[in-house]
């Protein structure tokens, strides 16, 4: 079987760009995925942990970003607003400030299969 003839195959071809892209750095993260990363990174989502978890959570992303969002869903709401305060009124030496706060509902499907309208708030802590 003579080699020097044959045409490659697809996948053949696929891979050889592929390792071709790899060898000259093209292969980059497009922007949206970087900005992306950088949004998930921001944002400290409250759920069933101690509330000390989540304020320790979000003083350390404030070292690190300027802005960090702390969301939260149904009954999770009003320990949101703790941790927001907690974070905003007695660490006032370092100067963490209240960003913005947006509210909203999500429309979840129950266990039971209905449709139900969950509150939904975001708050935004800066430096």
């Amino acid at each position: 079987m003579d080699n020097v003839n044959k045409k490659p195959t697809d996948a053949e071809e696929i891979f050889l760009e592929f390792k071709q892209a790899e060898n000259s750095k093209k292969l980059i993260a497009t922007p949206s995925q970087e900005t992306h990363d950088a949004y998930v990174r921001n944002v400290i989502f409250i759920g069933a942990k101690p509330i000390m978890t989540y304020v320790t959570a979000t003083l350390t992303q404030l070292s690190n970003q300027q802005t960090v969002t702390i969301k939260a869903r149904g009954k999770r709401i009003t320990q949101a607003v703790d941790v927001s305060q907690m974070i905003i009124k007695r660490m006032n030496t370092v100067g963490y400030k209240l960003g913005g706060i947006r509210i909203s509902s999500d429309l979840l499907t129950s266990q039971d299969g209905k449709q139900r309208n969950v509150s939904a708030i975001e708050i935004d802590i800066k430096k």
